[in-house]
């Protein structure tokens, strides 16, 4: 039996998160599960790298599956291409290891939040990116994204549940880049709490508008209790964009 490992991309924008789930089949996970199950004749089920919010994209997401189908990787490729929603692209398939799964063994992940911060929306990609017409303090957010840097306790950063085994996590690095009002926060860490990135990010947006200061990031981050603090950024501004093994 084969192990083939997927890099996929996909808009979220109708899905409820990568996750399948029994009361209903608008899940990524779920398409492509079906697509393969008819493409190999066979049950598939499809392991991936990480759940992901009702919304989120990917620009690379990794998955894997196992199957005795002997079509080449180009005929899979070919009939997944045919066969998937036009929301869901399998841009790579290779032969991985027997005990290679996706969601073990992982370096980093990154994520992107993308931001219009122009007078108007752009009527193009408003599907993917969050719109502000309030002119962020981009030095102010980069201050308060070092803080945030390195190892911490994240649990006021995030929505802690009894099978939280920890909250200390390691972000490695946040940039946050800005070209013609189009901004893109990029933040990489080991690995994230439940909500963590959705959270940083409102955060990071209340600081650039003026509504929080980088003194209260430094509270919320040496806080033992779960935060009072649960905003979260929209979901359809953020894509997962790289997992490291």
């Amino acid at each position: 039996m084969k192990n083939l490992k997927m890099i996929l991309e996909f808009d979220g924008s109708r899905y409820k998160g990568w996750q399948k789930q029994e009361d209903n089949d608008l899940t990524v996970q779920g398409k492509i599960e079906g697509v393969l199950t008819k493409m190999v004749g066979e049950p598939v089920q499809v392991l991936g790298c990480e759940r992901t919010d009702v919304g989120v994209h990917a620009e690379n997401y990794l998955a894997n599956f196992h199957t005795n189908c002997d079509l080449s990787i180009e005929a899979m490729l070919d009939y997944l291409y045919e066969n998937l929603p036009e929301d869901i692209a399998v841009k790579s398939i290779v032969e991985a290891s027997e005990r290679f799964h996706a969601a073990y063994n992982i370096k980093s992940k990154t994520y992107v939040y993308k931001i219009n911060n122009n007078e108007f929306r752009n009527v193009f990609n408003r599907k993917y990116v969050y719109h502000t017409e309030m002119k962020l303090n981009l030095e102010e957010m980069r201050i308060a994204s070092e803080v945030l840097v390195g190892t911490h306790d994240f649990q006021g950063f995030a929505t802690v549940t009894p099978n939280t085994k920890s909250t200390t996590k390691t972000i490695n690095y946040i940039n946050i880049i800005e070209k013609n009002g189009m901004i893109e926060i990029e933040v990489n860490a080991d690995e994230f709490l439940w909500n963590m990135v959705r959270i940083i990010m409102a955060s990071l947006l209340d600081i650039g508008e003026g509504k929080l200061k980088v003194a209260d990031i430094e509270t919320l981050l040496t806080e033992k209790t779960e935060s009072k603090y649960s905003l979260m950024a929209k979901t359809k501004g953020l894509s997962l964009r790289n997992v490291e093994y």
